[in-house]
């Protein structure tokens, strides 16, 4: 397997539409072979000019100039235009594979990208002689042993224009750019890997200033380890309710309520107990910037500037409207990648509903949800929701550790807020429904009028 992926010493079709990235991934390829794994290769366009590729390609750090110049990267453009050619005795790829040869030799290259192969065979209309030239091209490469990336356009009723590459070629992965209600997508799939054991499924990607990611979304097995260390919720009459001990660590945690119950205040008292310990924490919030949040949560004793600048707190807001359930998932993924926090804070996940599907919604948060487990990740999701029953709709409430619901009531004198916990698996917990108390001097669960009054 070359960089734990493609196959070693046989070519691969990539396929895809106008602006699904084929071209990106290719050189992608290339350049990781080049600067990781010591291995030189040999680019051959039939589409872009060089100068064009060069610096199409700059804005996701690859300097294919240096490469060049270094030896560990060979170019070469061929152009064709059929109204200049005359056709005269049988088409073959001779004249292709000399040139090719002399670039392979120039920097003793390991891979080989040939972009696009539909123009090498535009005109042509005995698909027996693409069929025959495609086997060839195939067979020399393989001959040489090179791993090599053919791109290809997708055709109207098949993979390929020509619906034949799929055929000769050992892996086959199609990219996809995909606009379902405004918000866009680009997705890959393996369609054939001969001779390996490969997924299925299709895979969210993102185009980026670090390049391409690809991102792992599905588990294949349940076999994340659970911890039976404690992680305090930051609130101490919370962390009563829970055995004195707060949540499990590693666990994920869903705290639903309707508007203005303080869903928020009790995450940011999770996300302030965390940093105070030591620990970092990343806060996804899709509804409130970065300053906003900060400035209100001052206003009920919660300084969570210092924790960002000191490196603690990693807040990272977002409108749910800017992608896809996918993109967001993976780019939830990678951030969380990249910082490697103790504690994650989703606010809120049904935001998110409105970028899917409630099968959508279940589906990612499903996958999140596995992720974080397998990280070791204790993650706290806040939910807009009425009742116990709303949560139940969206199809989360059985993927949590511990769900928590929170309820604006009216009395005669004010409104109060009524929290209880649902469950808490792995515990024993509290079945009481407490009075949630929110002052500049703290966050407290008290009890309800009438009931027996709490110890702090």
């Amino acid at each position: 397997m070359t960089g734990g992926g493609l196959p070693a010493g046989r070519p691969t079709l990539v396929c895809g539409g106008p602006g699904c990235g084929k071209t990106l991934l290719a050189v992608t390829f290339l350049v990781h072979g080049a600067e990781h794994a010591d291995e030189p290769g040999v680019c051959i366009s039939f589409d872009e000019r060089l100068t064009d590729l060069a610096t199409n390609v700059v804005s996701l750090g690859y300097d294919l100039n240096a490469l060049q110049e270094k030896h560990l990267l060979a170019m070469d453009h061929v152009h064709l235009d059929r109204q200049a050619m005359q056709e005269a005795g049988d088409y073959d790829l001779e004249a292709l594979f000399v040139r090719l040869g002399c670039a392979i030799a120039k920097v003793k290259a390991k891979r080989v990208v040939l972009d696009s192969i539909d123009s090498l065979f535009a005109g042509i209309p005995n698909p027996a002689v693409v069929r025959s030239e495609l086997s060839r091209l195939f067979n020399w490469l393989k001959d040489r042993d090179l791993t090599a990336i053919i791109t290809a356009e997708r055709g109207d009723s098949g993979i390929t224009r020509n619906g034949i590459e799929e055929y000769v070629s050992d892996c086959v992965i199609v990219l996809d750019h995909r606009i379902i209600e405004q918000l866009s997508t680009r997705r890959l799939r393996v369609v054939k890997y001969r001779g390996s054991v490969h997924g299925t499924n299709e895979y969210p990607f993102l185009i980026d200033k670090d390049g391409i990611t690809i991102l792992p979304v599905t588990s294949l097995r349940l076999d994340q380890v659970a911890s039976n260390k404690r992680v305090s919720s930051g609130i101490p009459s919370l962390d009563d309710m829970l055995e004195g001990k707060g949540y499990f660590e590693g666990s994920s945690i869903l705290l639903g309520g309707g508007p203005g119950t303080g869903k928020t205040t009790i995450a940011a008292r999770f996300a302030d107990a965390a940093c105070r310990r030591g620990e970092r924490c990343t806060y996804f919030s899709f509804e409130e910037s970065a300053s906003q949040l900060v400035r209100n949560m001052k206003s009920v004793g919660i300084d969570l500037g210092q924790w960002i600048d000191k490196g603690l707190l990693h807040f990272i807001p977002s409108r749910p409207s800017l992608c896809g359930l996918e993109l967001h998932l993976s780019l939830m993924l990678k951030e969380i990648e990249a910082f490697r926090p103790a504690i994650a804070i989703v606010d809120p996940l049904s935001a998110l509903l409105s970028s899917g599907t409630e099968v959508q919604t279940e589906i990612m948060v499903l996958r999140l949800v596995d992720h974080f487990k397998s990280t070791g990740t204790t993650t706290l999701f806040t939910s807009l929701q009425s009742g116990i029953d709303n949560s139940a709709e969206l199809g989360i409430s059985s993927l949590m550790d511990t769900w928590m619901v929170v309820r604006n009531a009216r009395t005669e004198a004010e409104l109060e807020r009524r929290f209880f916990i649902v469950k808490s698996r792995g515990m024993a917990h509290s079945a009481q429904v407490r009075r949630l108390e929110i002052t500049s001097n703290g966050t407290r669960l008290g009890s309800l009028p009438g009931a027996a009054e709490l110890p702090e």
